[in-house]
């Protein structure tokens, strides 16, 4: 998945209200720019850190900048927008370079499925049972090479995970995909200390059917791609 727009670099001044960040530009322009990220963004938003930035110029938004990466300036990065893995992890499903779930030709997004919630990919083939595939967002690091989720309680990241089991008692097939944006980490593992209850839910759900999936991504000013056939260490 390419950026649609170039990205431009800047300093982050602050982020505040989760989802605003005022940054400074090269030529030192102050503007503030759209965090589309509610989690914590531990370790991600120091003031100072060299960050980038996507213009826009839609007549529809009031902010015209988006912030994309956080340049750690020794080589890695990390994608903060939240978005941005189901587009990139869609791509990869429909290319069919995901080993586990390529026998599935059918990709669909967003359906409506469980209590009032919407399943990330639903994936159809003839003669396979229907896959569920939740995908979260993987930014945290604590430890060096270490990457976590998640970075703060997510109550409704706890109800995906009892619904996937439900959808594994009715028969199909469900995954629970963490795809880790950052190039850094060669380990994962559950935040257990950050959310107990989380942690406890995804025990739950994989005695119960639920599988789990760990991709990495391959992340640059250019764009973000899944590194579909490299796996992290639990």
């Amino acid at each position: 998945m390419r950026f649609g727009t170039p990205l431009i670099p800047a300093r982050l001044i602050r982020r505040y209200k989760r989802f605003l960040a005022d940054c400074r530009l090269e030529d030192g322009r102050e503007i503030t720019a759209h965090c589309a990220n509610p989690g914590s963004m531990m370790g991600l938003a120091e003031p100072g850190m060299k960050i980038w930035l996507e213009p826009n110029d839609d007549p529809k938004k009031k902010l015209k900048y988006g912030w994309r990466l956080v340049d750690h300036e020794n080589g890695h990065f990390t994608g903060v927008d939240t978005s941005v893995p189901n587009r990139a992890l869609k791509a990869a499903l429909e290319a069919r370079e995901i080993a586990e779930l390529a026998a599935y030709e059918t990709v669909r997004a967003e359906v409506k499925y469980g209590e009032k919630s919407r399943i990330d990919f639903l994936l159809s083939q003839p003669g396979l049972p229907d896959c569920y595939v939740e995908v979260k967002s993987v930014t945290l690091s604590r430890q060096s090479g270490l990457a976590e989720f998640p970075d703060s309680v997510t109550a409704r990241g706890t109800k995906h995970l009892g619904e996937l089991a439900n959808m594994v008692a009715e028969g199909h097939r469900a995954v629970m995909l963490y795809l880790v944006q950052r190039t850094d980490c060669d380990h994962f593992q559950l935040a257990a200390d950050i959310d107990p209850a989380y942690a406890a839910a995804f025990d739950a759900a994989q005695a119960a059917g639920v599988e789990r999936l760990v991709c990495t991504t391959r992340i640059s000013p250019d764009g973000v791609r899944v590194e579909a056939a490299k796996r992290l260490r639990s």
